[in-house]
């Protein structure tokens, strides 16, 4: 969990320590962190603290004008049929059996997303690891553009192919979502000067893994 959502989900949350739910802020030995993005609890890779509250801000204003540069990484059931595209869908949350769940429908584009292809997996079942660029940031958007591409991402326990997981997850004894925050990057004014950051995570062994 980027953050605990209610008294007992510490242990399972990104820190061992107290937080806030209403300012966003980790205390850790003392000292504040402000949480500045979130992930999916199943997705791995980056995530983003500060421990000084003007530049937490700064970069919180630049994550809500969708100025901050995201890339996954995803492991997709299937070859997309062309290496490079750019993604346009209509997404929607919805309350389905007491969660939200996110559908895809006719309206106007509001979730769009660049995909490339980087590689495919050895022999079958058909695989591919692909990069994912959003240039939103609506709920579960990646999980859903890949699903209703027919590419739904392995491991996937909501939008995915629920028999193939369970298989997958035989042959390999990997249990996991193949969905990981690759690199973050954002350029902010902050203090009278330009600042310019980056931070990388590299893929997880599962990803090698499942694709040989």
């Amino acid at each position: 969990l980027s953050h605990p959502n209610r008294r007992g989900d510490e242990e399972n949350s990104l820190l061992q320590a107290s937080y806030e739910i209403g300012s966003e802020i980790y205390t850790f030995e003392g000292k504040p962190y402000y949480l500045l993005n979130r992930l999916d609890a199943p997705t791995s890779g980056v995530i983003l603290m500060a421990d000084n509250r003007e530049l937490a801000e700064k970069v919180k204003q630049t994550f809500a004008r969708h100025a901050v540069s995201k890339t996954y990484l995803a492991l997709v059931r299937g070859i997309p049929p062309r290496r490079q595209d750019s993604w346009r869908d209509c997404l929607k949350v919805v309350r389905q059996r007491g969660s939200l769940r996110t559908v895809a429908m006719l309206g106007r584009v509001n979730a769009l997303c660049d995909m490339k292809l980087l590689e495919k997996g050895s022999g079958p079942p058909a695989r591919a690891l692909v990069s994912l660029h959003p240039k939103t940031g609506k709920t579960h958007q990646l999980r859903v553009q890949c699903a209703q591409r027919h590419l739904a991402i392995i491991g996937d326990s909501i939008y995915g192919d629920f028999r193939f997981n369970r298989e997958f997850k035989r042959k390999t004894r990997q249990e996991r979502l193949y969905l990981h925050s690759w690199k973050t990057s954002l350029q902010i004014e902050y203090a009278g000067r330009e600042l310019k950051f980056s931070a990388e995570s590299p893929a997880p062994e599962a990803f090698a893994i499942a694709l040989s």
